[in-house]
């Protein structure tokens, strides 16, 4: 198969949708090394060079122009004889010409329809014409998760039947074993506690780190927190100052993605109380780094936490409070959930995910 990817997220972001673009890529061309994987894109960059060295895996420059993405990658793909179009992030082009050619689109969540007080009017506007514009026109449709799935039903009308679940996985950082020498490297580099508790995530409204804070306030429990910071955070450090928290908690910044899997690993446990999620890979990277999670009991949380994670109403820091204490005095429990949860986090490993991407691509050229 020669299978053709909308390259702009792979090159373009450093997280997110960036990471499932580069982890799927990497994914297929190592475990499906038969296919030919190219990228569209009007650059590269450095993000995910390593990938491009892979025998099987080519950079194509899409025509130029401001609207190219949109008019002219799909004919470009076309035009190399590409058997299949995969849109990474729930866009496809939209102007394509007569030659045969399968189009499957990637919808990682609907938050945007969920929750629109987190939105402009313009950009929910435009999301939902993009999405529901792809939707229609893909042959199927790959959902990161059960609860986005059901989303795609809900919001935007498609039958069931058109849309296959694949979950994501993680950067292979996170699966790796680091030596005593470098975790003692990162420990002193970022000046970390000798023990404490780990939050991942962009500092916004809907991952709710007040509760977090909240929750510690009146302990002395350290939390470290590495995620870029929003407009929400001034929020957050009205309250980090009004109760004397600031020796307590931590901001990281500059953290690379080796270093982050070595701070997971540091951690005693992961707490991710976040009101809605697509998938929460920060909970996948906790549990194959065998730390122990508390996350929420709403949207995809379970589905990625497994039975063995600890869940709580994500509304209430007292819940939250109380499940931290539980597992931070109890060390045999952190021990058994976390073996537990890597053991379970084992189906989001790349030979499922290369197996399960193949099987939505075999279907489509059938």
């Amino acid at each position: 198969m020669k299978i053709a990817f909308d390259g702009k997220r792979f090159f373009n972001n450093g997280s997110g949708l960036g990471n499932y673009s580069r982890d799927l890529v990497r994914i297929l061309a190592t475990y499906c090394p038969e296919n030919q994987y190219i990228l569209f894109n009007k650059n590269q960059s450095e993000r995910g060079k390593e990938i491009l060295n892979l025998p099987n895996v080519s950079f194509k420059e899409t025509s130029k122009g401001n609207l190219s993405r949109q008019f002219k990658m799909g004919k470009d793909a076309q035009n190399m004889d590409a058997d299949i179009f995969h849109g990474l992030s729930g866009e496809l082009p939209l102007k394509w010409n007569n030659k045969p050619i399968k189009k499957i689109v990637t919808i990682h969540d609907l938050i945007f329809l969920r929750f629109p007080q987190y939105y402009s009017f313009f950009d929910r506007k435009i999301h939902f014409w993009k999405f529901k514009k792809a939707a229609e026109q893909a042959v199927l449709i790959i959902a990161i998760s059960e609860q986005t799935k059901r989303d795609i039903i809900k919001f935007l009308k498609v039958p069931e039947n058109k849309i296959r679940v694949v979950y994501q996985g993680c950067h292979q950082s996170f699966k790796e074993t680091q030596s005593p020498e470098f975790l003692n490297s990162v420990k002193e580099k970022f000046s970390l506690p000798e023990k404490f508790i780990l939050n991942v995530g962009t500092i916004e409204e809907r991952k709710n780190l007040l509760n977090i804070v909240k929750a510690i306030n009146g302990t002395e429990i350290p939390l470290v927190v590495i995620g870029k910071k929003t407009k929400y955070f001034n929020k957050v450090e009205k309250f980090i100052n009004k109760n004397k928290l600031q020796n307590q908690i931590f901001f990281l910044e500059n953290v690379s993605m080796d270093e982050l899997a070595v701070i997971y690993k540091l951690a005693e446990i992961f707490v991710y109380p976040s009101v809605f999620e697509g998938f929460g890979i920060p909970v996948i990277e906790a549990l194959f780094s065998r730390t122990s999670v508390i996350t929420s009991n709403t949207s995809c949380l379970p589905e990625a936490g497994g039975n063995d994670s600890v869940y709580i109403d994500p509304n209430n820091s007292e819940d939250l409070k109380s499940k931290i204490i539980f597992l931070w005095d109890n060390e045999a429990e952190r021990k058994r959930r976390a073996e537990k949860g890597l053991e379970y986090v084992q189906k989001f490993n790349d030979l499922n995910i290369a197996n399960e991407l193949i099987k939505v691509y075999q279907e489509v050229l059938r």
